[in-house]
């Protein structure tokens, strides 16, 4: 009985030292970082087990040194020193780049979030939605928001070589022909000015024809 009780003692001091380093490794990498870096329980699994990594990740949570932003997605907090309005959160762009990186999948965020990314329209909408020739899943942010993965097999979607020119064809898209005020044929005006005239002439290549002809003309 002695014995049993020395090993299992043993046992759980030599687990809670390794908990506690795990911890420590992870909390030197994460204060080691920029602000405003996104984390997954992966990029720790070198320092632990499953569990011991998910119990510094929730203790550093504890201790706000890090936030939760969604199931398995941490976030190392970024701060208004100007203005002193505390913790920036992370864009939903940010978060959506930040899962691509980690499953080393492509994606081109599309519908109502272009538009408001753009200027071009005020509707900020609760789920954001990206195309992906990873495989589609939704990721929860908070309450009732959340960023949907579409999984799609046309490739030309990430073959633009500007990114602008991508979103501005991407909007044009969304409004659809025909159905593009004057105001907002000014905005995408003002963005083609951040496209060069070689991403230009590649790019309109993989565009539509209507949305083509109307860039070539404005």
């Amino acid at each position: 009985m002695k014995f049993y009780f020395a090993t299992n003692l043993s046992y759980i001091c030599g687990k809670i030292i390794c908990m506690q380093s795990a911890f420590n490794q992870i909390k030197d990498k994460i204060l080691s970082s920029e602000r405003g870096e996104l984390f997954f329980p992966d990029d720790f699994s070198s320092f632990g087990s499953s569990d011991a990594v998910r119990s510094a990740l929730v203790r550093l949570c504890q201790s706000e040194v890090i936030i939760r932003v969604a199931q398995g997605i941490y976030y190392y907090p970024k701060i208004d020193t100007k203005w002193g309005s505390g913790i920036i959160p992370p864009s939903i762009e940010e978060v959506a780049n930040g899962i691509a990186k980690r499953d080393r999948v492509r994606i081109m965020p599309t519908g109502a979030y272009v538009l408001n990314m753009l200027g071009l329209s005020t509707q900020v909408p609760a789920n954001v939605v990206f195309v992906t020739d990873g495989s589609p899943r939704r990721v929860s942010i908070g309450k009732g928001k959340g960023i949907l993965f579409k999984h799609t097999s046309e490739m030309r979607n990430f073959a633009y070589q500007s990114q602008m020119m991508m979103l501005i064809v991407t909007a044009m898209r969304e409004i659809g022909e025909g159905n593009i005020t004057s105001e907002q044929l000014e905005i995408i005006k003002t963005h083609l000015k951040k496209v060069s005239p070689e991403q230009f002439q590649n790019d309109i290549q993989l565009a539509p024809i209507w949305v083509r002809k109307t860039l070539q003309n404005v």
